[in-house]
């Protein structure tokens, strides 16, 4: 067993206001900051060398996003009538960028897309929201990233094109729905005829954006090569509505765009690990630049999932011991918690009696609350273990049994996405959907009153008043407007 923390004080005061991981009262004096950047991932650390847990309410002020707090929650559950995701009562999907603009939306009965890119997890949130919203997704395998590879010289497109296939039956396995889901390999899709409108909108996107800009953002120098500089583009259009007509009922092989279809807005559940995401960044900042504007794409943002080893750690493919992987049998998930998994408990028997467990910084406790989706038997956990009435030892067999029957269930799913399956996910079509059954009809809008003035000078100068009048009112009014718009440039962005 690693070496344990002693108890946090206090206790919160229901599960749902838990913030993973993450409760402590006091901050230790940091030694070295966080660091978070689109190619390292470091947690801060203490004087005494100690790896801190990662400060996401810092992360949220230093990129101007939005807590997921318990009003939006409530919306969420007003306007849908569906009780929020777990990871979204509990903190793991901390902050948003506009989220509460896609329930407005929905609120009306107006058609949503929702958009992610490789690897949801395992009963994902995607399919949730998708659940939730009864609305159309669409899953990128980003196959193309091989041009990243510089150190695999020996892989090859074809093989990232095979992992991608392996990678959407994995995707299929967690249990969407064909009718309303749509998953694509770049490397396949970006030949097919299907993509001749996100081509046009990657072409035009990339137009809109600078060589300066995307070296400032992801580090490119003059060594680069070619294909990782246009690569932002291809990311960041897809997440138009207009990159994929088929889905809307559009025809794919015209050479226009529907300026309706690039009017619907898109949902991105995704991590932190660019910070705050770069290509949804590029996105969001030109969206509206394109010949028909496309709605900023809204993100809510995810915490790392806890590591096995504790505080600070990021799951990683590269460490076999760092998380539980899908393909696990039971005795690599039993091994795995029982030998490598940070412990929150005390040193001796006697003393986790005496004193409590910390189940804050306990990774069997953030399994657990990761995948057990009772907040009653969730709190109870919570509460005995730091009572010191629940063992260390019972915190790791709750957890190994409830992972234990999570891989199952997905191993025995994927045993049946067959080939035929797949190809079906994958072939570009018109999807199905139904929206919001019970839309609100939107109050009337309020005129803005320089606007409305604007408007009377101008008729008013088509029945006698002189041009130029008019055209000061005008100018007066978009002046103001203006002014509006810049002063929240920076905190829209």
């Amino acid at each position: 067993m690693a070496e344990n923390p002693s108890a946090e004080p206090g206790e919160p005061p229901s599960v749902a206001a838990l913030s993973i991981a993450e409760t402590a009262t006091t901050q230790p004096k940091h030694l070295t900051e966080q660091e978070i950047n689109p190619w390292e991932v470091r947690a801060g650390t203490d004087e005494e060398g100690n790896t801190l847990q990662f400060d996401y309410e810092a992360i949220s002020k230093k990129w101007a996003t939005k807590l997921v707090d318990k009003d939006l929650l409530e919306r969420f559950e007003r306007v849908t009538g569906k009780k929020p995701h777990r990871w979204l009562r509990r903190g793991l999907f901390f902050s948003h960028r506009d989220f509460d603009k896609i329930l407005d939306h929905y609120e009306r009965g107006e058609t949503i897309l929702l958009y992610t890119g490789r690897g949801p997890s395992a009963d994902s949130i995607h399919k949730w929201l998708q659940d939730a919203f009864d609305a159309p997704l669409v899953i990128m395998l980003t196959d193309d990233e091989y041009i990243f590879a510089l150190f695999k010289e020996s892989l090859t497109f074809e093989d990232t094109m095979r992992f991608s296939r392996d990678n959407a039956k994995d995707i299929i396995a967690m249990g969407f729905d064909v009718k309303k889901t749509f998953i694509y390999s770049d490397l396949k899709f970006y030949g097919s005829g299907g993509a001749g409108h996100f081509m046009l909108n990657a072409m035009e996107f990339s137009k809109l954006v600078t060589f300066n800009q995307v070296r400032g953002a992801f580090g490119f120098d003059m060594s680069t090569n070619t294909g990782r500089i246009f690569f932002p583009s291809l990311q960041c259009v897809a997440g138009f509505a207009s990159s994929y007509p088929f889905i809307f009922g559009d025809d794919p092989q015209s050479d226009f765009r529907s300026a309706k279809t690039a009017s619907i807005p898109c949902l991105i559940p995704c991590g932190k690990q660019f910070p705050p995401n770069l290509h949804c960044r590029q996105v969001r900042e030109n969206s509206l630049r394109m010949r028909f504007p496309s709605p900023k794409p809204a993100l809510i943002h995810s915490k790392f999932l806890t590591a096995l080893q504790g505080a600070g750690g990021k799951m990683s493919a590269s460490n076999a011991n760092s998380a539980i992987f899908m393909s696990d049998t039971d005795k690599q998930i039993k091994n795995k918690i029982n030998k490598v998994a940070f412990s929150g408990g005390q040193e001796t028997l006697e003393l986790h009696r005496e004193l409590g467990g910390n189940p804050d910084v306990d990774v069997a406790f953030q399994y657990i609350s990761y995948f057990e989706d009772s907040d009653e038997k969730l709190e109870q956990y919570y509460n005995a273990y730091k009572k010191g009435e629940m063992l260390t030892g019972e915190m790791k067999k709750a957890c190994i049994e409830l992972m234990q029957a999570y891989v199952k269930r997905f191993q025995e799913a994927r045993a049946t996405v067959t080939d035929e399956i797949m190809n079906e996910f994958m072939r570009p079509r018109k999807l199905e959907w139904k929206g919001n059954p019970n839309p609100i009809k939107p109050p009337p809008k309020e005129v803005d009153p320089a606007v409305d003035e604007a408007k009377g000078a101008e008729a008013e100068g088509k029945k006698g008043m002189g041009k130029r009048a008019a055209k000061r009112a005008a100018k007066a009014a978009g002046g103001k407007k203006g002014a509006a718009k810049s002063e929240d440039k920076a905190a829209d962005q």
